[in-house]
């Protein structure tokens, strides 16, 4: 049993008006203290770490508001919503700097009241101190007499949840509100598990995403951002391929090795200026890699994700190349039962709904009844099994005609619950490939002349879409529709 406790010299609390200065701090804690324990880690590698527990904590944002202030109603984050004592835990403040500093301003402006940053209870288990990658367990010499677990912190489940988001948490007497959707631990579980799936760093992931389930909308966009950086064009500064190969804007010619990295939902990274770029991640097929990956880009709070994606059209006047701008979801993926009951409406969001329009406007050429001809608004069911036509296709397809559906597909309904669930912005824009009730299946001949006529055109839409996104100001993306009766104060 552990007895002792070495940890580094406390942090003395501090009240901070100027957000940029409370980020600093926040940056100096946790430096600090991951320091502490990745020098502790080193000494006990080499046998020479002092008896006891060593630990360090993460540093911490509160907030006190006495009165049920009044701020600009059309703020849906920002502020909290009655007096108390609110806080939450920090975790790599250095690559959320734009978006705490942020948060910070809208929060003391909106009060008029200091926060405070100092030092949490909650300890920084040894994993997420570590450098990515490290392999903690094959690097304990075996002639270590000291458990791991005796000497260090590991990461503890209990903080590592998603109550707050799904609206479960129930605060005990006197425990301060929280103060953002994700604690500390929670935060870098998904960090570490996005290097994991994706093979590219964090900090290369931008807040317009992309999703998608062929990995031929890959080799199209690896094409053409390769150009854009022939080309230096000024949007962009570079693009991050996995195993965190850059290719600078400017250069000239493709030198740059490519990654013998094959990750399960490999991610491509457009990098723009303050994160204005635009991240490309194949998720495969089915409904649970699309929680999956959603679950842990979401920590990196993105300002919008949209699906770009093939599916089965359901209309005898549904052409195959036709466009579906979903907005309502048929939700038989059940991945997401357990977070979000399935009687839960998930919006369509006005303003990605525009923005996605205006693009298949803009790149196809065609306007207003026109546009009726290539793109059907309407409701996409997503479904958990690839073989749904091999079943009694009676009951099924009644369900699919009460609902009005128009188009059927494995991963949409998840990546729109799941942004709604996690307050992100989503959308979803299909490509009808085959229309297996009318027996237009999608043969080998047909397919490969389909995705030579429309993959190009169809990321073009969804990169077009995501830019106009861009344009507008965060607060008008992240939707009041995504708010419950009791938020937190960060988006």
């Amino acid at each position: 049993m552990v007895d002792t406790y070495t940890t580094p010299p406390a942090f003395k609390a501090q009240s901070f008006t100027d957000p940029s200065a409370a980020v600093d701090r926040l940056i100096e804690i946790y430096d600090r203290n991951t320091r502490f324990l990745r020098s502790a880690f080193d000494q006990y590698l080499k046998g020479n770490l002092a008896s006891g527990k060593h630990r360090a904590y993460y540093p911490e944002i509160r907030f006190q508001s006495d009165t049920y202030a009044r701020v600009d109603s059309r703020l849906s984050y920002g502020h909290v919503n009655q007096p108390g004592h609110y806080s939450t835990t920090i975790t790599q403040p250095e690559l959320f700097r734009g978006y705490l500093r942020h948060q910070l301003e809208l929060l003391i402006q909106n009060h008029d009241v200091p926060v405070e940053i100092g030092e949490s209870t909650i300890s920084i288990p040894l994993h997420f101190a570590l450098e990515p990658g490290t392999e903690v367990g094959s690097d304990t010499p075996a002639d270590i007499g000291v458990a791991l677990r005796d000497a260090f912190d590991v990461p503890d489940i209990a903080h590592v949840n998603d109550y707050i988001v799904n609206g479960t948490y129930e605060p005990a007497p006197d425990v301060p509100i929280p103060l953002a959707p994700f604690p500390a631990q929670r935060i870098d579980y998904s960090l570490h598990r996005l290097m994991h799936y994706s093979a590219t760093k964090p900090e290369h992931f931008q807040n317009y995403v992309l999703f998608t389930n062929y990995q031929f909308y890959i080799d199209e966009f690896c094409r053409l951002a390769k150009n854009m950086m022939q080309s230096g064009d000024t949007r962009y500064t570079a693009f991050v391929e996995p195993g965190n190969v850059i290719t600078r804007s400017g250069d000239t010619q493709h030198n740059v090795k490519p990654s013998s990295v094959s990750p399960q939902m490999p991610a491509y990274h457009l990098i723009g200026h303050k994160g204005r770029g635009i991240t490309l991640i194949n998720i495969g097929v089915g409904p649970s890699n699309a929680k999956t990956i959603t679950d842990h880009v979401a920590v990196l709070r993105p300002h919008a994700w949209l699906m770009l994606g093939h599916c089965a059209g359901l209309r005898t006047s549904q052409e195959l190349g036709d466009y579906v701008l979903a907005h309502a979801y048929v939700r038989e993926d059940k991945v997401l039962d357990n977070d979000i009951p399935v009687w839960v409406p998930i919006p369509a969001l006005a303003e990605i709904q525009l923005a996605l329009e205006a693009a298949v406007a803009e790149v196809t050429g065609l306007d207003g009844f026109e546009l009726k001809r290539i793109m059907r608004t309407g409701t996409v069911a997503s479904v958990d099994n690839r073989n749904w036509e091999l079943q009694d296709q009676r009951e099924p397809v009644r369900r699919l005609s009460q609902s009005r559906a128009i188009a059927l597909d494995m991963e949409s309904a998840t990546i729109a619950a799941n942004g709604f669930r996690l307050r992100v912005p989503y959308g979803t824009l299909l490509c009808v490939s085959d229309k297996p009730l009318q027996g237009e299946l999608k043969l080998p001949g047909m397919a490969s002349k389909f995705y030579k006529d429309q993959v190009a055109q169809h990321l073009e839409i969804g990169m077009l879409a995501l830019e106009k996104l861009a344009n507008m100001k965060a607060e008008r993306l992240h939707s009041r529709k995504l708010r419950s009766f009791f938020e937190t104060a960060f988006q």
